[in-house]
């Protein structure tokens, strides 16, 4: 019996040599990566020793495996370290303490050993995480803490939410478990998003200034010398004279394009989906919202919905005030969505609608397509982001996208980046 998948795969510390076999059949890849097929029992291929696959499938399986398995002395912290989480699993399944002795823990308890100089609490676990593991397989694990098995009080202690790593795995873990947490863990809440926010708009926001950095302008020559406004095919051609014999060109006068501002305002109208499943994507779209609405000639109107509608335009510029208040879970209704942003339109040729969303509709199919094909013929451009996150690998309704596309909206899967650079496209 064996704890979790992500135990099994992650049981080797840093530093370990090689990539040995894991319970399953696989290699135990460093940094959480996935599985691989077992090496033949040969040392030149990098086979591992019957002492070594015991000494794995102890750290796997956990104090269970106690009598028949001893855990080495120089595996202690190791052991400790995996069980302070992983034994919540069997406490969770409604298992019994094993004997105590040679495993973790004693009679009718779950705690595990410690060896000297360990310190398991809350903080103290996170830090022999950090140390013990890869940055990939720490950042799993501290999702895995709080999101599955509740170890919330890491979010109590500020030098313990300081301690953790930001991530947007452990983001939306926090946003999928929001609901069930106490006050005494808002402030904790708050700080891990804010970093991560932090880290994201620094990531993104660049990419946003550069697709929206204005048309170019070819009839005129720019001062601001830029990479995104050199001009390549003026430069060759200042420079023709400049070849020499073996066809090198010296260059000596790089050329750039201006860029034309826009002069009227848009109206963008971001639609998301706050279903359970759209955590990440709610993330992301928060962000990219913010980001949109620091930036000139932009009006931003973002909407939150499930069965109900909530605009969180006031909002808009404050992505961690987005998703603290946001409320992930419920049923979908996207054409009341889009028929709220309908209402909106002020001039539909200056207005774009982005619609966040894995497009399983809970209402009525027929009344979204009827809205969508409203808007289209107004001449509102329509985007459909089946995902917002920086995978692509989106999961949603093929059969409703399609529809969708064949109403006039431009239905894709696109990154954040991808999204900034389409928007600019389309502004300019």
């Amino acid at each position: 019996m064996t704890a979790t998948g992500a135990q099994a795969a992650d049981a080797v510390p840093a530093g370990s040599s090689g990539n040995g076999a894991a319970p399953g059949g696989g290699t135990a890849g460093t940094a959480g990566g996935p599985a691989t097929a077992p090496p033949s029992d040969n040392t030149a291929t990098g086979a591992i020793s019957h002492d070594e696959a015991a000494r794995r499938w102890r750290l796997v399986l956990g104090r269970y495996a106690a009598e028949k398995l001893e855990v080495g002395s120089g595996d202690q912290r190791l052991d400790s370290t995996l069980g302070y989480l992983y034994d919540r699993e069997y406490q969770a399944r409604g298992h019994a303490a094993g004997r105590g002795g040679k495993g973790r823990g004693g009679p009718g308890s779950l705690d595990g050993s410690q060896p000297h100089g360990v310190d398991l609490t809350a903080l103290g676990w996170l830090g022999e995480a950090r140390s013990l593991f890869p940055r990939e397989t720490f950042e799993r694990m501290q999702v895995e803490a709080v999101g599955r098995y509740g170890l919330t009080e890491l979010l109590r202690d500020p030098a313990t939410v300081e301690a953790m790593e930001p991530s947007r795995e452990l983001a939306t873990a926090l946003l999928q478990v929001r609901g069930k947490l106490d006050d005494s863990m808002a402030a904790g809440v708050r700080r891990v998003i804010e970093r991560v926010v932090e880290d994201v708009v620094r990531r993104l926001k660049p990419r946003f200034l550069t697709a929206m950095g204005g048309r170019v302008d070819r009839s005129r020559r720019s001062m601001h010398k830029v990479a995104r406004n050199f001009d390549w095919k003026r430069t060759l051609r200042a420079n023709l004279g400049r070849v020499d014999g073996s066809g090198r060109m010296m260059i000596q006068d790089v050329r750039f394009n201006a860029r034309q501002k826009r002069a009227l305002t848009w109206d963008v109208i971001v639609l998301v989906d706050q279903s359970g499943s759209m955590a990440a994507s709610l993330l992301y779209s928060a962000v990219c919202a913010g980001i949109l609405s620091g930036l000139p000639g932009i009006e931003v109107r973002l909407v939150l919905f499930d069965t109900s509608v909530v605009d969180m335009s006031h909002l808009a510029h404050d992505p961690v005030g987005v998703l603290l208040t946001a409320q992930l879970g419920g049923g979908t209704d996207i054409a009341k969505a889009v028929r709220f942003a309908e209402q909106q339109v002020r001039n539909p040729s200056r207005t774009v609608v982005a619609l966040v969303s894995d497009f399983y509709e809970g209402g009525s199919v027929s009344e979204l397509l009827a809205a969508v094909k409203r808007l289209r013929s107004s001449g509102v451009t329509l985007l459909g982001l089946a995902a917002l996150d920086e995978s692509a690998e989106p999961i949603y309704d093929q059969g409703t996208a399609r529809h969708l596309a064949e109403a006039g909206m431009e239905v894709a899967a696109l990154t954040p980046e991808r999204f900034a650079e389409w928007l600019g496209e389309v502004l300019s």
